[in-house]
């Protein structure tokens, strides 16, 4: 069962990243490609370290991973906010 529910996150996440990656392919806007990056690499994290997730789930891996991954949404994030950008 958390085979499964490990295998429908990671489908979620490149599902979501495609959806980002649709939008940047039609704005050319940063803040969706770093999105749809942020959501593959939650996926595919998903899908590398699923197989040994019940024997080391407190590894240093799983975490910085993550972090990178949530680390490039609050750069969008900033990026996009940024005085004197101009938008996009």
């Amino acid at each position: 069962m958390n085979d499964m529910l490990i295998g429908a996150i990671a489908m979620a996440s490149m599902v979501a990243g495609l959806f980002f990656l649709r939008f940047w392919r039609s704005t050319g806007d940063r803040f969706f490609l770093f999105f749809a990056l942020s959501f593959f690499i939650e996926g595919v994290n998903r899908l590398v370290l699923a197989p040994t997730a019940q024997d080391n789930d407190g590894t240093p891996a799983y975490y910085l991973i993550r972090l990178l991954a949530y680390g490039l949404i609050l750069f969008a994030i900033l990026d996009k906010n940024r005085p004197g950008k101009g938008g996009s």
